[in-house]
């Protein structure tokens, strides 16, 4: 009877020690932070979020593209090649390429918005274009014309 007496104690004082953690973690949980509301976001978040909505906004675009060159993964790594030419970092572009390739991805696509994009010239420092942009923007339409060139200020007449 001895023998009975230890697995029923030890399976009471385990139930014990349950119950006493038990309310401890609902607590723990009742004291946590509360949620934000959607409406109450910090601008931080806000920019994440648009810059995740834009993401997906420009891979839905060059999804229209024919062939394999709108596929998402031609599309994330092609760019990422083009800015690295743009960059001059020659040997990193070049390991891109054999992950380019390897997806089945088109090198002339790639050739041509590359071209697109030397077509178009150097970024102006104080535009607000972003190199990312440009090279998004050769990417889905790889004949676009090169923008006009700015209207130079007026001067202002002399006194």
């Amino acid at each position: 009877m001895l023998c009975s007496v230890h697995p029923l104690a030890a399976a009471l004082f385990g139930g014990f020690i349950l119950m006493a953690a038990a309310p401890v973690a609902g607590h723990a949980q009742s004291a946590a932070p509360e949620q934000k509301p959607a409406e109450q976001k910090s601008p931080e978040e806000q920019a994440k979020e648009e810059a995740q909505r834009r993401s997906v906004e420009e891979f839905a675009e060059a999804a229209k593209l024919p062939g394999n060159a709108g596929l998402p993964e031609c599309v994330w790594s092609g760019r990422r090649i083009a800015m690295l030419l743009w960059r001059d970092d020659i040997d990193t572009a070049r390991r891109h390429m054999e992950l380019y390739e390897r997806f089945g991805c088109p090198t002339e696509h790639l050739k041509i918005a590359f071209r697109c994009l030397v077509r178009q010239g150097n970024i102006d420092s104080k535009a607000q274009e972003r190199l990312s942009e440009r090279v998004h923007a050769c990417w889905v339409n790889p004949d676009a014309p090169p923008p006009a060139p700015a209207a130079a200020p007026a001067k202002a007449p002399a006194q």
